[in-house]
């Protein structure tokens, strides 16, 4: 099965029919959506919000249907200082309208008690309308790298509460596929896929990882090494966001093909 997907932060806020479009295009099934949009970059798109469009929804759900495409995370799910991961309610109906089985989470609060008690609640929320949960560790974050990871899974004690393994995050932070694949299986349960180089290209860790990432394999991570580490099975999810391409004109089609081409190269060699 091609378990290849598309991570919407490679795309910089494109409109979610088009992003449909894009992946299908790619011959990509699976994508992950954020519920709202603004222009990450001057590229021209409009925000948009799914939560409060529901023409835009009546649109997506056709274009997912028509070109084939799943969603398989909703991500941009956060817990603030001071927030209320209740609040969320009404995203999360959104996202169980639109069949999505996972959200997404990182938390923005230090305080790893109250962070790890959020996790709870959302996690809770989420499986009453029948969708898991994953967190995603992100240097600089609270939950920073996977053993505190593991410790929020410990807390929130529940089978639909996961992990999502993204190659560069884990890797920056010295976590090595060895130590992966002495993970109990069960608590990963998503993956993105990117490559960097072993040092920072960038003194601000977040402005890396969200604007210039490099295609599999034109790094030095141990890709296929992660991958077998990985539980099968899993959405393996592209997430390549190349602002300079996209600054230059290249459209997100072609900004796009090349990373698809060489994740598949790493996927079918990381089977073999």
């Amino acid at each position: 099965m091609d378990q290849l997907g598309i991570g919407y932060l490679s795309v910089f806020g494109l409109p979610p029919v088009e992003f449909v479009e894009v992946a299908a295009a790619l011959e990509c099934r699976f994508i992950s959506l954020f519920l709202r949009g603004g222009p990450l970059l001057p590229l021209g798109y409009p925000p948009f919000s799914l939560q409060k469009d529901h023409a835009l929804r009546d649109s997506l759900g056709a274009a997912l249907r028509h070109h084939g495409v799943t969603i398989t995370l909703a991500d941009g799910f956060l817990v603030v200082p001071g927030g209320d991961v209740r609040g969320c309610a009404a995203d999360l109906d959104v996202v169980a309208e639109l069949g999505i089985p996972r959200l997404n989470v990182v938390s923005l609060d230090n305080d790893l008690g109250r962070t790890f008690d959020e996790f709870a609640v959302l996690t809770e929320l989420a499986a009453e309308r029948g969708i898991s949960t994953v967190v995603e560790p992100v240097p600089g974050l609270a939950v920073s790298d996977v053993p505190t990871a593991l410790a929020a899974a410990r807390h929130v004690g529940r089978p639909d509460f996961q992990l999502l393994i993204d190659t560069m995050h884990v890797s920056r932070t010295g976590c090595t596929p060895a130590d992966l694949a002495g993970i109990d299986s069960g608590h990963i349960g998503y993956a993105q896929l990117n490559d960097t180089t072993r040092r920072p290209r960038s003194a601000d860790y977040l402005e890396e990882a969200m604007y210039e990432r490099l295609a599999p394999g034109d790094g030095e991570l141990p890709l296929r090494d992660i991958i077998r580490a990985l539980p099968t099975g899993l959405v393996i999810e592209l997430e390549v966001p190349q602002r300079s391409l996209a600054l230059a004109g290249f459209s997100p089609a072609d900004r796009l093909r090349p990373c698809v081409e060489a994740a598949r190269r790493v996927l079918t060699e990381a089977a073999g």
